[in-house]
């Protein structure tokens, strides 16, 4: 209490509290710059609040107090974390210079962190290319919540790089320096995703020989990646929404709640709004992931950036293996601009790497390509034509519209339904391509001719301590739509 009030004289905001727990838990609420700590107290001890605070807060500085000739206990408690650290009896003076110089030394810091973040917004995103507007669009989002903690879903049909907005968002923000972690939620069953997610008490299990730490835990101050939420068994999903809501887990087997710090980003292919509706996914999850919706736009909703990711490829691809291959030959470049890339990027990643291993020249050149590309029927709608080979049916011609408006509104299936005035329930069904087999009925009916075969209706379906931070500064501390 003396230290908190000598330091608020000489104009710093402090607050103070009697033990290592009670200044963890005063964190989750207080944010704080710097934590001056004694070495000997009940329950953890200062060495071991510095390793806390180190994991849990890194740009948080602490400073410890030592008794005289304790040097070997100083030299623990800066291995530990400690930023300095002060003799005993303490002089107030003395520490107020201690607390000012890491002040000034996080003012410092920061404002490195800044210049950099600043220095990386004008530089492209790894691995995100493209100047469509569509990809513009979804790097500008990018761009513009990397700073914030707030709970990102990032959407998008499968190849689209879901995962590559992820790390973007994770290397832009202040969380760069802290651990990326991610998760294949579609990838594991619910018990074994629990345990992997919230960790384990020893015993909890049969296989469970130590505890361990879950995934939320180990991120420490950086990001958890849960690729594939829409997959997640909806008995994980209620567990997961109180951990979201509570920020904290609670390991397997374990009675005691852990608080994480890392920010969340979810994906999914699927359009989750359907999923709510046939309950198959909660409302309530829903709403708490999709704070901040960033929609990755599928490749044929880009297609003035096929020919740059293509040669993107081919560049990191013949380097690799060693190839002479320099580019593309013009047919095969409109092959590449005229198919409709159902597997999005993965799919033109996938094709130029074989068509690099197959090449014979310095370019790539049509029969290179995988059959698919090759043979491939433009989807452009023919209105006027006067050769029979040209027609196509009604059906067809829906359903090359339906993609075309998709196309046009970045391959946001909502935004598309609303412009065609049908629910998204139709708009997939008219995505899908037909049955080429022959009907019962035709068949019949070319049998007996005279006998015609009724046709079935089709059904549509987280001692003593005092924390200090300049007055007026702030909190600063390592606390810190739709789209298909």
């Amino acid at each position: 209490m003396l230290l908190r009030d000598s330091l608020r004289k000489r104009g710093y905001d402090v607050d103070a509290v009697n033990s290592a727990q009670q200044c963890l838990e005063h964190l989750r609420t207080d944010p704080a710059d710097v934590v001056v700590t004694d070495v000997q107290m009940s329950g953890m001890s200062g060495i071991d609040l510095c390793v806390e605070l180190r994991q849990r807060y890194p740009d948080l500085l602490p400073l410890v107090l030592t008794g005289q000739g304790g040097l070997d206990t100083a030299i623990a408690a800066i291995r530990a974390g400690a930023y300095d650290f002060i003799t005993k009896p303490v002089k107030v003076d003395a520490l107020a210079i201690a607390v000012q110089r890491a002040l000034e030394h996080l003012s410092l810091q920061r404002e490195v962190q800044r210049l950099r973040r600043d220095v990386n917004k004008d530089m492209p995103i790894d691995g995100i290319a493209g100047s469509s507007p569509a990809i513009r669009e979804t790097i500008e989002m990018i761009r513009r919540v990397a700073d914030s903690d707030a709970t990102v879903l990032v959407t998008g049909e499968s190849g689209t790089g879901k995962e590559l907005v992820a790390r973007a968002l994770h290397r832009l923000s202040p969380r760069a320096n802290e651990p990326f972690v991610a998760v294949n939620c579609a990838a594991m069953p619910a018990p074994l995703l629990e345990s992997e997610l919230f960790g384990h008490v020893r015993g909890a299990f049969t296989d469970a020989k130590r505890s361990r730490a879950g995934l939320f835990v180990q991120a420490g101050a950086g990001t958890i990646f849960l690729d594939e939420i829409g997959e997640m068994p909806i008995e994980m999903q209620v567990k997961l929404l109180r951990v979201l809501q509570e920020r904290k887990v609670r390991p397997v087997g374990g009675d005691e709640e852990v608080p994480f710090e890392a920010r969340v980003v979810t994906a999914t292919n699927r359009d989750l709004e359907t999923e709510v509706e046939d309950k198959r996914f909660r409302e309530d999850l829903f709403y708490r992931i999709n704070v901040v919706a960033i929609p990755v736009p599928p490749l044929r909703a880009r297609a003035g950036d096929i020919l740059l990711l293509a040669q993107y490829f081919l560049k990191r691809i013949a380097g690799r293996t060693n190839k002479p291959v320099q580019g593309i030959s013009g047919p095969a470049a409109r092959l590449l601009m005229d198919y409709d890339w159902p597997g999005n990027v993965r799919e033109l990643e996938n094709s130029m790497e074989r068509a690099v291993a197959l090449c014979r020249l310095d370019e790539i050149t049509v029969d290179d390509l995988p059959a698919k590309v090759q043979e491939h029927q433009s989807s452009k709608i023919v209105i006027t034509t006067e050769s029979p080979g040209e027609l196509i049916t009604l059906d067809e011609m829906e359903r090359r519209y339906v993609r075309q408006v998709l196309n046009a509104v970045g391959g946001n299936k909502t935004h598309a339904a609303r412009i065609l005035g049908i629910d998204r329930r139709s708009l997939y069904r008219r995505l899908e391509e037909p049955r080429h087999e022959q009907k019962p009925a035709e068949s019949a009916s070319a049998n007996h001719p005279r006998t015609p075969t009724p046709v079935p209706p089709s059904h549509a379906s987280n001692g003593h301590g005092a924390s200090s931070s300049p007055p007026g500064s702030g909190a600063a501390t390592g606390h810190s739509g739709e789209a298909e």
